[in-house]
């Protein structure tokens, strides 16, 4: 940088650059005019053309002086216009940042007034939704009230139920109240499933034995029986079993208890020419049945292989519908013939009435054809009947020959 009559220049700048170099070539140009006037004691020839030389060297210094006024008035307006030209970007940068600022602060002000109002909405919807909330808890509480209210009512019931589940206890304890139970049990689920004339309780077969239930299905499979006992004592002793020892008696009890009921079942109730191939051992709880299926298979096995097969209170009632499915394709087969029978005479029914709408229409066709010739005859009559009373009837006279005439007007 260097400073020149109070301004400063870059070195860089080309208009600086020039001006050193003109500085430099007129330094040149004093030495040399030095080195010409000591030259002049030596020759006097050669003065006459070096002072010459001398005057075009100082006319070029002058020229040279006057392109450095104009350079330096060049410098002096680019420095001007340098410096009005950051003035202006100063005065528009501090104009948009004061209307930035303004901006700014209107926009603050309109988000604290809408963040106001918000907060004013937020206030009023919490009000009303915590006054909400305290009407729907007086609710909940009445509610919850009212079902702690039935929730005592039904421990008082369930209080009671137990002691009616202890006389059940009792009730199945004993055998034959405990048949009792399944009989009914077995009852009402059969007379839910099957049509009245379609099983029989207690029915005595030809051996004497007595079945708690015989449905009457057809022939395959035929009659099957549905025995409603089971040895419940093995069954408990095993649920209250404690120790392995208990728990391993209490098995071998179950498996020789169930076998001898599936023995007595299958010699009872399964007849050839009576029953068909099979029977059924139904179990009033699927706690049984469950436990058989899970822990003694070998027990169901043995069912299958004397053609005894266990059913549970569900399985039962599904079996049961299979089985009103056939007795429904059975009736419908029985009454096929007659079906049959009945389509022939519908169809010749039919045919008859064919021929007797096939006369019905030949008579209409011939009433038809007579209604029209009467209407022909109608017709006629009636023209007749116009043009005899368009005659005029006048005095009669009698014609030369003394015939009597009439005297008639010929028709107009």
């Amino acid at each position: 940088m260097i400073e020149i009559a109070g301004q400063t220049y870059a070195l860089d700048d080309p208009l600086v650059m020039v001006t050193i170099a003109v500085a430099l070539a007129l330094l040149v140009i004093i030495c040399l005019l030095i080195i010409a006037v000591r030259a002049t004691a030596r020759s006097a020839q050669v003065t006459a053309p070096l002072a010459q030389q001398i005057g075009v060297l100082g006319q070029h210094v002058q020229q040279l002086g006057a392109g450095q006024e104009q350079l330096r008035g060049g410098l002096q307006t680019v420095s001007d216009t340098q410096a009005t030209a950051q003035t202006q970007v100063i005065q528009t940068v501090e104009a948009r940042l004061a209307t930035v600022q303004q901006q700014m602060q209107d926009r603050l002000a309109d988000n604290a007034l809408r963040s106001a109002r918000s907060l004013s909405d937020l206030q009023e919807r919490m009000k009303e939704t915590l006054h909400g909330s305290s009407k729907q808890t007086t609710t909940s509480l009445t509610q919850l009230q009212e079902r702690l209210a039935a929730i005592d009512k039904a421990q008082d019931n369930i209080t009671k139920l137990s002691g009616d589940v202890l006389s059940l206890q009792d009730i199945l304890s004993n055998k034959q109240t405990r048949g009792a139970f399944g009989e009914i049990q077995l009852h009402d689920i059969v007379s839910k499933a099957l049509p009245k004339d379609s099983f029989a309780l207690q029915h005595t077969l030809s051996n004497g034995k007595r079945a708690d239930c015989l449905i009457h299905l057809p022939n395959p499979p035929g009659p099957i029986v549905i025995d409603s006992k089971f040895p419940l004592e093995a069954y408990e002793a095993l649920r209250v079993a404690d120790t392995d020892w208990e728990l391993k008696e209490a098995v071998a009890k179950m498996k020789v208890a169930v076998t001898k009921h599936i023995n007595d079942i299958s010699d009872k109730y399964i007849i050839d020419g009576e029953t068909a191939d099979g029977a059924l051992m139904f179990l009033p709880s699927e706690a049984v049945y469950a436990e058989l299926h899970a822990n003694f298979p070998d027990l169901v096995r043995k069912g299958f292989d004397a053609r005894v097969w266990i059913v549970s209170p569900t399985t039962c009632m599904a079996t049961l519908n299979t089985m009103r499915a056939i007795l429904k394709d059975a009736r419908m087969r029985k009454q096929a013939g007659a079906i049959r029978s009945e389509l022939s005479k519908l169809v010749a029914d039919v045919d008859r009435l064919g021929t007797r709408v096939g006369n019905l229409d030949r008579h209409f066709s011939q009433a038809s054809k007579d209604i029209e010739e009467i209407k022909i005859s109608a017709d006629k009559a009636g023209k007749r009947a116009h043009r005899l009373d368009n005659f005029d009837f006048e005095e009669l006279s009698p014609d030369e020959a003394g015939n009597v005439v009439p005297l008639v007007k010929p028709e107009s």
